[in-house]
């Protein structure tokens, strides 16, 4: 195989290598946090039992930690899409179920506070785990590059001159989990424009998720008020 040949197809070991740049644990947890917290619903806006949740995560998590720990990395990318995508399947219908339940008052005001602020978190890191899972091909593939410079949204640091930034400059998790803060609060990004369609929609769709269950609980105050 010729020096060309061989830049074009990295051996396996320097894919791990350059792949295993990024630490997961964080996704880990806020996967595991997700479906924790999603115990605290009352058992009325909760899909079937509250435990659930936690039980299908922590199965699914299995393949998952399997999968990326044997460089088996398609796989690990559709387990990775099934956990988030059973996450936000339980965090959704439980919102439907809150906003069913507002008009017939059948939980006190102590209990929907609760539930929001639940369901509030649990839009932040669900879609924290999609930006992440998502952007530029997912962590995997963004570890394979030399640096960050495109991808779904667009860092400061990707930005700013090259002899100030790092060379090897990539979003992690604690990047995406604070853009999707920063949307969940601010109905909006802040500092990280949305440069792809699909982004733009997600984007759209965890703004709506939000300011449905900031209405619900406003709407609740101002009836007890």
């Amino acid at each position: 195989m010729t020096d060309i040949d061989q830049r074009r197809h990295p051996s396996e070991a320097d894919q791990n290598s350059s792949a295993a740049a990024e630490p997961r644990w964080p996704a880990l947890v806020a996967a595991l946090a997700v479906a924790g917290i999603y115990g605290a619903l009352p058992a009325s806006l909760s899909a079937g039992p509250r435990w659930l949740a936690l039980v299908v995560t922590a199965i699914l998590l299995v393949p998952s930690i399997l999968t990326h720990r044997s460089g088996r990395h398609h796989w690990n990318r559709i387990v990775g899409y099934c956990i988030t995508g059973v996450l936000t399947a339980f965090m959704i219908w439980s919102l439907v179920l809150l906003v069913r339940a507002l008009p017939a008052h059948k939980e006190s005001p102590v209990a929907l506070l609760r539930s929001g602020a639940t369901l509030w978190i649990s839009n932040v890191l669900v879609f924290a785990l999609w930006y992440w899972r998502l952007d530029a091909g997912g962590p995997y593939s963004r570890g394979l590059r030399p640096g960050h410079t495109e991808g779904a949204f667009l860092f400061p640091q990707m930005t700013m001159p090259a002899h100030l930034r790092k060379e090897r400059w990539s979003p992690m998790f604690i990047d995406y989990l604070f853009m999707a803060f920063n949307t969940s609060t601010a109905l909006s990004p802040t500092d990280v424009p949305v440069l792809s369609r699909w982004a733009k929609v997600m984007v759209m769709m965890q703004a709506l998720i939000s300011l449905t269950v900031i209405v619900i609980l406003v709407a609740r105050a101002v009836n007890i008020l």
